[in-house]
């Protein structure tokens, strides 16, 4: 399953030096998980704390997981939105059968 996430990096209890100590830390992790084919894109937003990712996991439950305990800065990020995605060319197919699969 595909899902977009917008998530955001609260630290205000962490000095600037151990943010970035950490932050260290969750780039290794992301670059980890873009191998292994869970990270498809991960984008920084400009000037805030906030990073933008489309995951790949095999269902809501592993990305979960991932996100409560399995980020170097779980405790530190809040996910604002997480939207399930489709793959546009599995719904332009359904548009070309009209729905055929549903009746």
């Amino acid at each position: 399953m595909l899902f977009m996430a917008d998530i955001r990096v609260e630290a205000k209890d962490l000095e600037l030096d151990e943010l970035w100590d950490l932050w260290e830390k969750e780039v290794q992790a992301a670059r980890g998980a873009t191998e292994a084919g869970l990270v498809k894109a991960l984008y920084k937003v400009v000037a805030q704390r906030r990073v933008i990712a489309i995951l790949e996991a095999p269902d809501h439950d592993t990305l979960d997981r991932i996100a409560m305990a399995g980020l170097p800065m779980a405790n530190y990020l809040v996910f604002d939105e997480i939207v399930p995605l489709r793959e546009y060319e599995s719904f332009g197919q359904d548009i070309d059968n009209r729905w055929a699969a549903l009746g």
